[in-house]
């Protein structure tokens, strides 16, 4: 069934269609509230040496309990004895340790062992920080604090929330304001926010079902998938309102709206789906990634658009059908004069043009040269989030208990060699039969610093005797595997959203040329954005003004993730900017006038929607962690350097100079008449 016959059959019974949504939207977020989301396990995320190390424990039986530290500060035998009391027999908690004072005697800790896995700490860490909180209320005279891997992954979540909360809600009046002035009616403007935020709900609820195949990862995964859902909605609704407009207008109000939406649906429909099919391929090569957290961004993200797009063909046409002149506006459409001056310079001289572009582009993109990876952690978190400021307190009074190596031994002469490595601050844990050590050596240096990594290294080096098994974790391994791991998995994840997507070009336009074209100008927004985040985050010019820390590295999952996201995006714009090229050619215009006719005749309606994504994409700077701000910046300038550098200069450029060999091998049909029928009522 063709999207025109689909929308042809919703404008045409309109209440059915719109029922059919509704129920569709509410069956999937039941489905997905009454299943539940299945959170990925501990050992999801086992990468390399790190996760064989860890596996190695788990088998033996010693695997590093999840703990949280109760730091007291002046120390308090009785505050300290009041913790243990309240916390002993809560749920959850497997042991309570004797209070620990300081080397300074300045301080008590307390160590509360949780039982299960870091899953089950997560789940019953809550009544733990609700029992320490109301010591410390009771002993105003004290400083107590909390801190372990479920209260700040706890913490992290709730300020994520939060922070989500602060961006939907700027990032949903700005877009209806957008979408206002597109529109001239708070109608027709409602319209594609309504459908963006019923497919993110729908959405959501398929992403629970999902889930059992591909786990979640938590994190920021949800509010990716948020601000996907909310950027592609937004468009898809956004192409197919304005076509329908357009058609009423070129017909004098003589044609009637079920007649326009279905000229909608066989242009700018096709187009809708072509690019959502454009965007799941890009995004499905994040799965090569193999890695938890990409495959639950990638699962999100593909679920989102596909139901955007459905919402796209199937209920919207539905609405356009029944609100009918409701949604008219009397103020006329302008002649794109500006927009004839602007691509002016491109169609009558492509070469110098086509250079001052690359020029551009190659200067924001040189300083990806530089680009220095490295993995988010504890020393990276926001401050502002008790549980990780009180890990730097902890760790101040406690150096013991910040960054260890913990190395895991296996084989019959497993004591031994665990004897040979051990500090004299270092601890050491045997299984039942003794044929597997873990060693926690604490080390004086921050994860992820040059020192780490080298005594990391020297610690891998080490020789074992005949028969035994050695493998490092800690957080320092886990960072130095996960990069690792990264690089040697890009090559993999580029090269296929290359392919498929000029493989999606190609098939769609049936051209060669434009499937090429389109992929290198992917590639240069993709490289300029990258070098932008450089120039921006590795440097500490942009901190006052933009309100982060620099870590002095790019995230390693930014690069790789905004590749995929932004080849997928960018062939959103080439994809309908071009049909509207195709669809000139095909009406017997040289190439070069339409390019002018195409970019002109869809110029407000693509810009109004890149501004929509990049108000969306730039609502994720409002988010305290470093990573959300990298990937927010990243897709705002990448979709801003593809509407005004890509459609202004390069695209028309090129095409220009190309010619009629643009559309080589095949061949532009000659378009069919359109569909006109009488005005009437839809």
């Amino acid at each position: 069934m063709t999207v025109r016959r689909i929308a042809r059959w919703s404008a045409t019974h309109p209440w059915q269609a719109i029922v059919g949504w509704l129920a569709f939207v509410a069956i999937a977020f039941a489905a997905g509230t009454l299943t539940g989301t299945n959170q990925a396990r501990g050992e999801d995320f086992w990468i390399g040496e790190a996760g064989r190390a860890e596996q190695m424990a788990a088998e033996g039986g010693i695997s590093r309990p999840p703990v949280e530290n109760v730091l007291i500060t002046p120390a308090s035998e009785p505050a300290a004895a009041e913790v243990a009391h309240r916390v002993r027999d809560l749920p959850g908690v497997a042991d309570v340790g004797e209070p620990v004072r300081s080397p300074d005697g300045g301080s008590l800790l307390v160590v509360i062992t949780m039982a299960g896995d870091d899953q089950q700490a997560g789940e019953h860490v809550e009544p733990v920080i609700e029992q320490t909180g109301a010591v410390a209320a009771a002993h105003p005279e004290i400083r107590l604090v909390q801190t372990g891997d479920a209260s700040q992954e706890r913490g992290l979540g709730a300020q994520l929330g939060q922070g989500v909360l602060i961006t939907k809600a700027i990032t949903l009046p700005v877009t209806l304001l957008i979408l206002f002035l597109v529109f001239g009616s708070l109608l027709a403007a409602g319209i594609p926010l309504l459908l963006a935020l019923t497919a993110i709900l729908g959405s959501l609820g398929l992403y629970a079902l999902a889930s059992a195949f591909f786990p979640d990862a938590g994190g920021a995964v949800t509010s990716i998938l948020l601000m996907m859902g909310m950027a592609v909605g937004v468009d898809y609704s956004l192409f197919a309102l304005k076509r329908v407009r357009e058609e009423r207008d070129r017909s004098r109000g003589q044609l009637s709206h079920a007649a326009a939406v279905e000229i909608a649906a066989a242009t700018s429909g096709r187009a809708i789906v072509v690019s959502g099919l454009a965007v799941i391929v890009s995004l499905a090569g994040l799965y090569l990634a193999t890695d938890v957290i990409f495959s639950s961004i990638a699962t999100g993200t593909i679920i989102v658009v596909a139901v955007a797009v459905l919402s796209a063909v199937t209920v919207l046409p539905a609405l356009l059908a029944k609100l009918g002149p409701r949604l008219e506006t009397t103020r006329r459409p302008r002649p794109p004069r500006l927009w004839n001056r602007l691509l002016r310079p491109a169609v009558e001289h492509p070469v110098p043009t086509l250079l001052v572009g690359l020029l551009l582009i190659g200067a924001l993109a040189i300083p990806g040269l530089n680009m220095k990876l490295g993995v988010e952690g504890i020393n990276t978190f926001p401050r502002s989030v008790p549980e990780i400021a009180a890990y730097d307190e902890l760790v101040a009074a406690f150096p013991d208990r910040g960054a260890s190596h913990m190395v895991v031994v296996r084989g019959d002469n497993a004591a031994q060699v665990a004897a040979d490595l051990a500090t004299p601050d270092a601890r050491v844990v045997s299984s039942v039969d003794g044929r597997t050590q873990r060693v926690e050596l604490p080390i004086p240096y921050s994860a992820g610093t040059p020192e780490a990594d080298d005594s990391l290294a020297q610690l891998r080096a080490q020789p074992v005797p005949p028969g035994v098994e050695l493998a490092v974790s800690g957080e320092p391994a886990r960072g130095v595997d996960y990069s690792a791991h990264q690089a040697e998995r890009l090559p993999w994840v580029v090269g296929f959203v290359l392919l498929a997507t000029f493989a999606m070009m190609a098939l769609a336009f049936r051209s060669v040329v434009i499937g090429a074209l389109g992929l290198v100008l992917n590639l240069l927004s993709v490289l300029a954005a990258w070098g932008a985040l450089v120039v921006v985050f590795q440097g500490n010019w942009a901190e006052d003004l933009l309100g982060f820390t620099s870590t002095g590295f790019i995230g390693s999952r930014t690069p790789l993730m905004l590749f995929a996201i932004l080849f997928g995006l960018s062939m959103d714009y080439q994809i309908f900017v071009v049909s509207r090229i195709r669809e000139a050619v095909a009406r017997g215009l040289p190439t070069r006038e339409a390019v002018v006719d195409g970019i002109t005749g869809s110029a407000r309606v693509v810009s109004s929607a890149a501004l929509v994504m990049v108000s969306v994409f730039l609502g994720f700077m409002f988010i305290d962690r470093i990573e959300m701000k990298q990937i927010g910046l990243g897709l705002a300038l990448a979709v801003l350097l593809d509407a005004v550098v890509v459609r202004i200069l390069l695209l028309p450029a090129a095409l220009s100079l190309l010619g009629k060999a643009s559309w080589w091998p095949g061949r532009v049909p000659e378009q069919a008449p359109p569909l006109r029928t009488p005005a009437g009522r839809a």
